[in-house]
């Protein structure tokens, strides 16, 4: 839970430190243990996010054109990518969930901490301006190699497993949704990946079902990758 001591050691692995604190202690509150939860925070943060990672990469790469400049921006704003910087900055021990949430292990379900890291930039817009929300996303890709190696890595996930799999003439992935859960305007999707001629299957989660049969195929690919019949 988020002691004041918990928040005042995640200001400064974010090094940014609120003048109004209520703010972050919003953007780790979850719809389902408050009315006063983080929804709108992330809803701000999400456009502050995409502005700045725009910015970040019209810098870097100003030789990709806008379509691969797209691509790579998606790949680096994406839920996984999200879940992993959330976990990173130790966002699951700091979430405030209801009992229920808590109970089916809603502070590692990365669709919740996704949403926390993008509320935590739209509190940091508010309390410091969009210089100081620039700045943290800056920080927070800081660890990320940008360059132009992004825009192939960035290629539609389910498009290259079948491309990968046609190009061994081997049968093309199933994809089966094996979980939803939330309210009905707040759904989590879970698909399963199945790729039959190495008897493997890969979960992913998402906001949508194409967002998580997107995952679910990434990470078949990389199973693949390190399989050792492939």
């Amino acid at each position: 839970m988020s002691t004041p001591d918990a928040l005042a050691a995640l200001q400064s692995r974010l090094r940014y430190h609120f003048t109004q604190p209520a703010l972050l202690a919003r953007a780790l509150t979850h719809r389902s243990f408050s009315a006063d939860h983080n929804e709108r925070l992330e809803f701000l943060g999400d456009s502050v996010l995409g502005l700045a990672v725009a910015h970040l990469l019209y810098e870097a790469l100003d030789e990709l054109p806008e379509g691969d400049l797209s691509r790579v921006r998606a790949q680096l704003v994406r839920q996984d990518s999200l879940h992993r910087l959330a976990s990173e900055l130790g966002l699951p021990a700091l979430l405030r969930l209801g009992e229920g949430e808590l109970r089916s292990g809603g502070q590692r379900r990365p669709s919740i901490l996704a949403d926390a890291l993008e509320a935590i930039i739209g509190a940091v817009y508010l309390d410091g301006g969009p210089e100081a929300a620039s700045a943290l996303v800056r920080r927070l890709f800081d660890g990320v190699r940008i360059n132009p190696a992004l825009s192939a890595a960035a290629k539609d996930a389910k498009t290259s497993l079948q491309e990968w799999l046609q190009g061994r003439k081997m049968p093309l992935p199933q994809y089966e949704v094996t979980q939803v859960a939330g309210a009905a305007h707040r759904q989590t999707f879970e698909v399963a990946c199945r790729v039959a001629a190495f008897d493997l299957q890969r979960l992913g989660q998402g906001a949508s079902r194409r967002a998580a049969e997107q995952a679910a195929a990434a990470a078949m690919l990389q199973a693949l990758q390190h399989h050792p019949k492939a």
